[in-house]
This record gives structure tokens, C-alpha cells and sequence, in this order.
């Protein structure tokens, strides 16, 4: 008996029984196994409501043998489909794209889990859920990849797939009797969001804390060994016209290995590691006085990746892998690669309660960035307690191995940073109160006081009410080097309180204002920030999104900046400044062949006035391509003797997807605010699962006329060239 809607008493799971059959993996429901596994129906909506039966839907089936986890889905329609994807690249996201998608929890942690998922068109994602997917989509990752098996169909009042995942694949306790799972679906062309265990529409779609049981005929076995080579080749020649270098070429060979240590612990090393197929990072404008956080994506360090980076929480990190392996280039502005030596990460579950992470990783000199051989360790755990909550730490080493660059090396060398933490994440059993409180401190061979890192956040949800606030105290001497600090020295107090109506309306789904504050002082100047802002939040029932404030914000200027940050005039240290602002955005109907988002952050400015539009046009050539243009504007007027500005972003992407193993991007990126027009184009075929050829071409150009250094450097005239070719290949032993 279900005591209410959101499942307070425990909804029937799943049973799922062993098979003799041979399954072929073509969408097609010939197999005998089929005819008698036990269905999941009945799925709830989630989105436009949360109080009905799907009006569209789904059947999930299961099986298993020694090898593979089976699923057989059926995606019913109300009369003929219509079935929107952004293109034949796997790992697609976004809540208009028709999907079906299983999560499994497979230690019935409710905090972390995998994810399978597939489109209508047969394209693939898999992913890693952490922090429970309590609070946004960010807790999915979409960048983990692992080998499985699938095929999709569309048929005329429906869409069927067929998986087949490798138990290998997955980490797990052997001997467990049950498993917590869910499915959800998205469709489309009634903008419809459903799931099999009911999720309220206030929480995330991906949340843990509402799951039904997967229940096994038998215990588990041991999945046995589980060995992954994955060898690479690649070849490189570059120029770099700016430093009037002749052309270079060079070849590389490394690999990475991926390594069960029992069923549910893997330890991944690497030689050698090369990354230069990853995407490059999307400029921004920086109008900002402190550093940018741009995401991790290299594959080495996504499997349980929230173990080591979600220490900390925003703008203070004490681990920030992007630390490693990673410089930006003097001259482009760009990331770079810093040669890796070899690593070895260990990471997963040595129980039901209990996670451990341990890295290390040696990377190379770099004479050009003046940087030495460094070691970077980090040692982590995290422990379940309660419900859903856990309790966890952190150190981290980083250790130069020589005395200079280009200099000795050290056994025993004297220059170190230190950081150890210890982290509480709240999250309740019926994920209405969220929260993390953490203490860190940094120990460096000059050690001073106030080196430490405390915060607070506490979190209320239910479906009218969204109350937040955080309360930080960064210590002056705090210095994570391997971590990411946006600023330090401050006092820090930010409440946030949203409201939430649920019109009977066909247009808006929910509405609702909201207020919130964010104040940040030190001991030395007093106040140094606030922001009062009132706001107003509209989603509507076709997925588009309203969200609009009105703002005061003040800034105490304790070291002088230039408010384009493009090397002109700065305003003077000591100096304040109250403004008024609107910040706004809207997101359009993402099911549209034509969709975008826009957003402003536009009034006074300082001491003058800026007009600011940015955001994103998408044009979707179904199924085969994505034109896609990301733009920035920002007019920035001051009064003499400062300089105004007109800075420019434009950044125009061609995904052209010729099949689901063959793509080709090219992204063009114009930036007159550091002068460089950046040209990347990549093709990727996946000749086999996880197996890929790339070629990757990068360019650099000056955006305008310049002189440095008595130097003339004219607009378009090159900065930096560079081809990659890459192979990989995934061997299971």
C-alpha cells in the first residue's frame, strides 16, 4: 500500500530473473524472455505535472545473464511520433530531447548512481550521478564514458530500444539481493517529463531519493576481472608565427588502464597522458575582477570524480584537477597542455557506507610557464551517515620535485602547498532539506595564520517554498594552489527565498517571486559587496523559461581595476560605487528547429553605464546538424579619462553528426577583448565502442591591428597553428 504520492511507503519494485536465452541486440522483442519478464508501467508525470499518470507511456522489461544487465523499453506515442534530437552525438542532455533513460543506484546509497540512456535515433549517454542529484542537473556528468550495447526503433505509435550492460561497466557489491533503480522518459511533442518512481517537480529529474527496487531472482555474483587498456598514438606539428618559430612536429604514445579492485574499487593509472582532443573551453567576456571556473573534461579524472572535486563548494574549491596537466598560453590566452609524467587513481566503494579516492599524478616542467616538476597527491573519504547524508575529507599535496626549472631534481624537496578538509553534506530522506558545511585549512613551508576556509549552507524545498542562505569566512592567508579560490579575506553572508504558483494554466506552468541578498565584508575595509535583488521567475508549459531581477549592487575597490580588463586606465584603489541594474534571461522552446536563450546585465556601471546582451542561437538540421552562434555584447561608457569600450564575443559552431560514429565540429571564436580570433575544428570517428580516430586543427589569430613591444601585428595575421592526429583504443582483457 502506497501511504502518498511521493512514495513515504515503499512502492513494488521490479523483479528480475536470470535467462538461458542468447538476446541479439536489434530492438526487435524476439526473445522468449521477453514474453515473461515482469513490466514497469504506469510511469507518473513529472513535468507539465506532477499529480497524474504519463499521457504517453512506457513499458520497461529486464533480464540478465552472467555478462550483460538486458533492457527492453517501449516509448508508446498518441498517434504518430514526432521526435526532436540535436543531432547523432552521443551523450546529448536537455529537457526537450525525446529520451529514455535508466538509473541505477547500485549500493542503495541514494547519493550516487549510472546512468543508460538512449534517443528514438539509437544515439547512446551514459553517465554518473553524484551528491544524490539533490539540488540541479549539475550533479550529472555526461563526460564518463564505458562500453555497452544498444538499438533503437521507431514504429508508428511508438519507439522501442533494447540495452545490453556489461556488469563490467558498473561497479557494485556482489551477494545484494536488490538494487535501487529508476526510468524516465522525456517526449517531446507534448513536452512531457515522466519517471517510474514518482519524483515531485520541485526536485531534480535525476534525484535519488525517489527510487523503486530492482529485485535479482538471485544474489549477485562477483562481476570477475575487469582489466581496460586503452592504448593511444598521436602525431602533432605546430607553429607558432608569433615567437617566429619554423614549424615542429613531434609524436607521442601513452595509454591509460582501468583496473576492478574487486567488485565496486577501480583504479585507473595513466603514462604519458595526452588530451588534445578535448573540446576547447567556450570564452567568456571577463569583466569580472576574479578568476573564471571552467569545467573539467578530460576523461582520466570523471569516474567518481565528485570524490575529490566537490569538496568546498562555489567559488572555493580546495581541489580543482584543472591545476594539473594545465597552463594557459602567455600569447593566446588560451588553456594548454602541461606534460603529465604518469598517474594513478583509486577511487569507489569499499562498502555500503564508505568511499575512498586516492591520486597522484607527476607532471612535467614547463620552461615557457616557468613551471617545475610538481607532484600533486589527494587522499579522500567519504562516509554515509543517516539517510543520505555524508561526512568526508580531503588532503591535498602539492610538491615541487626541483629546486628551479630546468634545475635539479629532489628527493626530498622544501617547497610544498597543503590543504586538509573536512566536509558534511545534508541531505534528508525526503530531499527537502539540502546543505554542506566544511572547514579546510592550507599549510604551506612559509606558514601563516588565517589560512582557512569555513562555510554554511542550509536549503529548504517543497513545492511552494525555496529558501536558501550561506554564510562563508575565507581567512587572508588562505591559498588552496591546487584548488580554485575566487577571492580570499571575506566575510560572506547570501539568504535567497523563492515562492512558487501553480496556475490551471495551458501557457504557464509556475510563477513565483523571490528576494535574496549576498553581503561581503572583511575586518580591514568593512563591506566591500552587496547585491539586493528582487526577482521573478516564469516557466512555462512548452519548457521555456522568464527570469528577470532588479538589482543594487555595491563594490569597494581594495586594489585598483580596469573595468574592461583590456589594460587601460584603472579606477583607483579605495574608490566605491553603488549601481542600479537589471539582470534578465529567457529560454525559448527548445523543441523548435530555431531555439535560443538570451540574457542582460545592463544599467550603470561603476562610474558609467553598459549595455550587455549575450546568449545563444540554435538552428537544428534534424538529426544530421547543429548551427549554433554564442554571442557576447558589451558597451561599456565611462567618463574621461577611462576608457569605453565595445567588447565583442562571437562564436559561431558548426556539429555536423554524418552517422552516430562519425562527427565533425567546428567552432570559431572572435574575442576583441583579448585579441584573438581561435579557429577549432574536430573529426571524431568511433571506428569501435570507446575506440576513436581524431583529427583536431587549431588556429590563432589577432582579432585586431596591435603594437607590442615595437612590434606591428595586423588583424588576421597568425598567432599559433597547430594539427593533432590521435588514435585510441579501448581493450578489455
Amino acid at each position: 500500500m502506497v501511504v502518498s504520492l511521493w512514495g513515504t511507503a515503499q512502492l513494488p519494485g521490479l523483479h528480475i530473473s536470470k535467462t538461458t536465452d542468447r538476446i541479439a541486440i536489434d530492438a526487435e522483442m524476439n526473445e522468449p524472455v521477453w514474453k515473461t519478464a515482469e513490466v514497469a508501467t504506469k510511469f507518473k508525470q513529472y513535468f507539465p505535472f506532477d499529480s497524474s499518470y504519463a499521457k504517453a507511456q512506457t513499458e520497461v522489461r529486464m533480464t540478465y545473464d552472467d555478462s550483460f544487465i538486458y533492457v527492453f523499453a517501449q516509448m508508446y506515442n498518441l498517434g504518430k511520433g514526432q521526435y526532436v534530437t540535436p543531432s547523432l552525438r552521443r551523450d546529448f542532455r536537455g529537457e526537450a530531447n525525446d529520451s529514455f533513460v535508466v538509473q541505477f543506484d547500485t549500493f542503495q546509497d541514494n547519493t550516487n548512481s549510472f546512468q543508460f540512456g538512449i534517443n528514438p535515433f539509437g544515439v547512446q549517454r551514459e553517465g554518473l550521478v553524484a551528491n544524490g542529484g539533490s539540488t540541479n542537473q549539475s550533479d550529472l556528468s555526461l563526460n564518463w564514458d564505458n562500453k555497452w550495447y544498444s538499438e533503437a526503433k521507431m514504429l508508428e505509435d511508438r519507439w522501442v530500444c533494447e540495452f545490453a550492460i556489461p556488469f563490467k561497466s558498473l561497479r557494485y557489491k556482489h551477494g545484494l539481493s536488490s538494487w535501487n533503480i529508476n526510468f524516465y522518459r522525456i517526449n517531446s511533442q507534448f513536452a512531457e517529463r515522466s519517471t517510474w518512481a514518482p519524483i515531485p517537480r520541485n526536485f531534480p529529474l535525476i534525484s535519488l531519493a525517489f527510487t523503486r527496487k530492482l529485485l535479482w531472482d538471485q544474489p549477485l555474483d562477483k562481476p570477475g576481472s575487469n582489466i581496460s587498456i586503452i592504448p593511444y598514438a598521436a602525431a602533432r606539428s605546430s607553429q607558432n608565427f608569433e615567437k617566429g618559430e619554423p614549424g615542429q612536429s613531434a609524436s607521442a604514445f601513452g595509454g591509460d588502464a582501468k583496473v576492478a579492485i574487486g567488485p565496486a574499487l577501480n583504479l585507473d593509472l595513466t603514462v604519458n597522458p595526452d588530451f588534445s582532443q578535448v573540446e576547447v573551453d567556450q570564452q567568456v567576456t571577463n569583466l569580472d575582477r576574479f578568476e573564471i571556473f571552467f569545467p573539467e573534461r578530460r576523461q582520466f579524472f570523471l569516474e567518481n570524480a565528485d570524490l575529490f572535486s566537490d569538496f568546498g563548494g562555489e567559488g572555493m574549491r580546495p581541489f580543482f584537477s584543472r591545476r594539473i596537466g594545465v597552463t594557459r598560453d602567455q600569447n593566446t590566452g588560451q588553456n594548454i597542455e602541461n606534460p603529465i609524467y604518469f598517474g594513478a587513481r583509486l577511487s569507489g566503494k569499499v562498502n555500503n557506507n564508505l568511499r575512498i579516492g586516492l591520486l597522484s599524478m607527476q607532471a612535467g616542467e614547463d620552461k615557457a610557464n616557468k613551471l617545475p616538476s610538481t607532484n600533486y597527491t589527494v587522499a579522500t573519504f567519504q562516509r554515509k551517515v543517516f539517510a543520505r547524508s555524508n561526512i568526508g575529507m580531503i588532503f591535498i599535496n602539492k610538491q615541487a620535485f626541483q629546486d628551479s626549472v630546468g634545475g635539479d631534481f629532489l628527493v626530498s624537496p622544501q617547497k610544498f602547498n597543503r590543504v586538509i578538509g573536512l566536509d558534511y553534506n545534508l541531505a534528508s530522506r525526503d530531499n527537502r532539506w539540502n546543505g554542506k558545511f566544511y572547514y579546510h585549512r592550507s599549510i604551506s613551508d612559509v606558514q601563516k595564520d588565517s589560512a582557512f576556509a569555513m562555510s554554511a549552507r542550509l536549503a529548504y524545498n517543497t513545492l511552494r517554498w525555496d529558501i536558501s542562505g550561506t554564510a562563508m569566512n575565507i581567512g587572508a592567508n588562505y591559498n588552496p594552489e591546487v584548488g580554485f579560490a575566487r577571492r580570499k579575506d571575506y566575510l560572506r553572508l547570501a539568504p535567497t527565498i523563492w515562492y512558487n504558483f501553480y496556475p490551471k494554466s495551458k501557457i504557464v506552468n509556475s510563477h513565483g517571486p523571490g528576494f535574496d541578498f549576498d553581503v561581503i565584508g572583511n575586518k580591514k575595509y568593512g563591506i566591500t559587496d552587496y547585491d539586493y535583488n528582487f526577482m521573478y521567475r516564469i516557466r512555462f508549459q512548452n519548457t521555456a523559461q522568464f527570469n528577470i531581477r532588479l538589482r543594487q549592487e555595491y563594490v569597494y575597490l581594495f586594489s585598483s581595476f580596469d573595468p574592461t580588463n583590456t589594460g587601460s586606465e584603472k579606477l583607483l584603489q579605495g574608490s566605491d560605487y553603488v549601481n542600479n541594474v537589471i539582470v534578465a534571461n529567457f529560454t525559448s522552446d527548445a523543441r523548435k528547429r530555431l531555439f535560443f536563450d538570451a540574457s542582460t546585465r545592463s544599467g550603470e556601471y561603476f562610474n558609467g553605464h553598459r549595455i550587455n546582451l549575450t546568449g545563444t542561437l540554435n538552428y537544428r538540421a534534424q538529426p544530421y546538424a547543429v548551427f549554433s552562434l554564442n554571442f557576447s555584447y558589451n558597451k561599456i561608457n565611462l567618463p574621461a579619462p577611462y576608457r569605453s569600450a565595445d567588447l565583442i564575443l562571437i562564436g559561431p559552431r558548426f556539429d555536423f553528426t554524418f552517422s552516430r560514429s562519425l562527427f565533425w565540429t567546428t567552432f570559431v571564436q572572435y574575442n576583441n577583448q583579448i585579441n584573438n580570433v581561435n579557429i577549432n575544428s574536430r573529426l571524431q570517428w568511433r571506428f569501435r565502442p570507446v575506440s576513436d580516430l581524431f583529427i583536431s586543427y587549431t588556429d590563432n589569430y589577432f582579432a585586431t591591428d596591435e603594437v607590442r613591444e615595437n612590434i606591428q601585428y595586423n588583424s588576421w595575421q597568425p598567432k599559433l597553428r597547430a594539427i593533432v592526429v590521435k588514435f585510441t583504443y579501448w581493450l578489455n582483457l
